[in-house]
C-alpha cells in the first residue's frame, strides 16, 4: 500500500485547495467590480497604485521583480531598481483592469491608429487570405492592439493558457473574447479551433516570453531562457506571416502606441524565435517598467 502523504501547506487538500481558489476569486472579484464602478480613468490609476503599492508586494511580485532587474543589469543603481519594480508593478494593475473594462477599453482603442511596417503586411495578408500570427509579450498592454485591429475588421483570435483558479479563469477568458475574436485555450482542446481559425485566413494572437518547461533555451535580454517555438512553429506549418507587435503605454499612462514590425521572416523555428526574443529585448531595453518583471522567465537550470 502507498504510503499516504499528509496535507501541508504547500500541498493542501483537494477541498483545501478549491476552497482557496474560491476565497481568492471573491476577493478579486470584489476589487474589480469596485475599480469598474470609478470613471475609467480614474479606476486604471488605481489599480496601478493598488497593485503597486498593496498587492505587487504582499504577493511577492516587487521581490521577484527586483531579482530578475538585478539579474538581468547587475550594476544597475539600487534607487533605479527601485523606480523600475514600481512602474513595473503600477503597470501591471492598469492593465489587468483595461482589460477588465470590456465596453470602455476597447471603445478607446477604436480611435487609436495602429502604425509599423507590419501595418501594410497585415492588410495585404487579410486581402489575399493569408493566415496571420501576431506575436507579442507581456509588455505595455498587449490587448490594446488587438483592439485596435480589431475595431478595424481583423478576426483576430487570441491563444491562452489557462489560470490554476478555475474560478477567475472563467471571467478572465470572458475579459479575451470581449476584444473581438474567438479565443481558444492551449492544448488538445482548443488547438483545433485555432488550427481552423488560420486555415480560414484568420489571425491569430500569441505571447511567447513566459517560461515553458524542456522549450529550448535562447538568448533574452542576455541570459538564457527556456523560450516556446510554438508561434514560429505554426508560421512555417501554415504559411503563416510572423508579425511582432506592441501596445506601447504612453507618458500619460492610459494611451497607446500600438506598433505592428516587419514580418520575420521564414528560416527555421529557432532562428526566428530568437528574432522574436530580440526584438522584445529592445523594447524592454528602451522601456524596462512596461515589461511584466513578475514573471518567472529565467529558470533554463529547469528540466
Amino acid at each position: 500500500m502507498a504510503e499516504q502523504i499528509p496535507p501541508t501547506k504547500a500541498n493542501p487538500t483537494p477541498t483545501l485547495r478549491k476552497l482557496g481558489h474560491f476565497v481568492s476569486n471573491l476577493l478579486i472579484v470584489g476589487v474589480i467590480r469596485l475599480a469598474l464602478a470609478l470613471p475609467f480613468e480614474f479606476r486604471v490609476r488605481f489599480m496601478g497604485w493598488l497593485v503597486e503599492h498593496a498587492i505587487g508586494p504582499v504577493a511577492g511580485y516587487r521581490k521577484r521583480a527586483s531579482e530578475n532587474l538585478k539579474l538581468i543589469w547587475p550594476d544597475m543603481p539600487t534607487s533605479d531598481r527601485a523606480r523600475i519594480t514600481a512602474q513595473c508593478l503600477n503597470n501591471v494593475g492598469r492593465t489587468f483592469i483595461e482589460n477588465y473594462s470590456s465596453k470602455d477599453f476597447p471603445a478607446r482603442m477604436k480611435q487609436n491608429v495602429p502604425i509599423g511596417p507590419g501595418l501594410a503586411a497585415l492588410q495585404e495578408a487579410a486581402e489575399h487570405k493569408r493566415p496571420v500570427i501576431l506575436v507579442t509579450g507581456h509588455f505595455g498592454n498587449y490587448e490594446a492592439t488587438r483592439a485596435a485591429l480589431t475595431a478595424r475588421g481583423y478576426n483576430i483570435g487570441g491563444l491562452y493558457r489557462n489560470m490554476k483558479n478555475p474560478y477567475f479563469n472563467a471571467h478572465y477568458v470572458k475579459t479575451m473574447e470581449a476584444f473581438g475574436g474567438p479565443v481558444f485555450p492551449q492544448g488538445r482542446r482548443g488547438t483545433a479551433g485555432f488550427v481552423r481559425h488560420l486555415k480560414d485566413g484568420g489571425q491569430l494572437v500569441l505571447l511567447f516570453d513566459q517560461h515553458v518547461q524542456s522549450a529550448p533555451i535562447l538568448d533574452f535580454i542576455g541570459e538564457p531562457a527556456r523560450t516556446a517555438l510554438s508561434a514560429a512553429e505554426l508560421a512555417l506549418r501554415y504559411d503563416a506571416l510572423l508579425i511582432p507587435f506592441y501596445g506601447i503605454r504612453q507618458p500619460d499612462g492610459v494611451s497607446f502606441e500600438c506598433l505592428l514590425e516587419a514580418p520575420v521572416p521564414h528560416t527555421d523555428a529557432e532562428t526566428m524565435t530568437q528574432v522574436l526574443n530580440d526584438s522584445l529585448s529592445a523594447r524592454v531595453a528602451a522601456n524596462p517598467e512596461q515589461w511584466f518583471w513578475v514573471h518567472r522567465r529565467w529558470r533554463s537550470w529547469e528540466p
